[in-house]
């Protein structure tokens, strides 16, 4: 039996605990802090080859693989993969020493449209 299936039970699920997916840690190396992987934060695939020395786990290669055909928020990443958050972005950060994926960081408020502007365009369009 392959070890990916040995931590899996049928009825209940993943019986692994967070903690052991992430082995141990709780934060996501600096690297990572300083981009700001917030939840809106958009990843996307670099394209790069992971380096020799990349210690890719079951969940990070199912990470990766959430994100062949497009990026994704880090958010939706981690329903897709049913993953807290947090662990999602302990894994993340991994992929991103790596250079594994890249990380946009979400639109600011400064730059999205004012509710007002936004009810002006509806009203002009309806009145067409």
């Amino acid at each position: 039996m392959s070890r990916e299936h040995e931590w899996v039970d049928e009825e209940a699920g993943p019986v692994v605990r967070p903690y052991a997916v992430t082995r141990g840690r709780t934060r996501p190396a600096a690297k990572a802090l300083s981009t700001g992987l917030d939840l809106l934060a958009t990843v996307s695939l670099t394209g790069r080859p992971a380096p020799p020395k990349a210690e890719l786990g079951v969940q990070h290669r199912r990470l990766l693989g959430c994100l062949v055909q497009h990026a994704r928020p880090v958010a939706e990443v981690a329903a897709e993969l049913d993953l807290p958050v947090a662990v999602v972005r302990v894994l993340l950060g991994d992929l991103l020493d790596y250079g594994l994926v890249a990380v946009k960081a979400p639109r600011s408020k400064a730059a999205t449209p004012s509710e007002s502007l936004l009810r002006e365009v509806i009203n002009g369009l309806r009145a067409l």
